[in-house]
């Protein structure tokens, strides 16, 4: 799953995307200004999974760290917990032990308390599939359009893929129904 892409029109429209949710533009302007309780209020409920992309800082490609049809759910509480739990494509039981440490490079969950920071959400995170992850705060860019949610992390080293180099990812979700 840890597929590097080339330079492709796919990936033209992937990087044009992460910088339309990084850029605001007039256009897009409603976009950002849900911020505070407003994006609170919207995040509010269950987001399904529509795609996962990694960027990699050094490059600029991307990884498509989680295949073609990756699946998962993020739920906010009206009182402050969040629950995140994204899987990638084609994931089978394991039967070795190689296998089951190759199921962790498919895989995203934590769980915490969330606060809204302008129009980020940052998680304090109390348990999680990385146990690094523990007791730190992950911080989230967010836009809700209509139905979709747009997330973009900061840089960082992602424990899963990247090979130690700084990434960041864009995921988009659903609302579940």
């Amino acid at each position: 799953m840890n597929i590097v892409q080339e330079k492709s029109p796919k990936t033209a429209e992937l990087k044009s995307a992460a910088t339309d949710a990084v850029v605001s533009d007039e256009k897009n302007k409603h976009l950002s200004e849900l911020v505070g309780e407003d994006l609170k209020k919207a995040l509010i409920g269950t987001w399904q999974l529509v795609s996962y992309q990694v960027e990699l800082q050094e490059t600029g490609e991307f990884i498509d760290a989680m295949g073609a049809t990756p699946r998962g759910r993020v739920i906010f509480t009206p009182d402050n917990w969040v629950a995140f739990n994204l899987e990638g494509s084609n994931r089978t039981p394991a039967e070795t032990v190689d296998d089951h440490l190759a199921l962790l490079n498919t895989l995203v969950a934590y769980i915490g308390r969330y606060r809204i920071e302008g129009n980020q959400w940052v998680t304090t995170v109390e348990t999680a599939w990385a146990p690094q992850w523990v007791g730190t705060e992950q911080r989230r860019t967010v836009t809700v359009d209509g139905e979709f949610a747009s997330v973009i992390t900061p840089w960082r080293k992602m424990p899963n893929w990247g090979g130690g180099k700084m990434s960041r990812s864009i995921i988009r979700f659903r609302r579940a129904h």
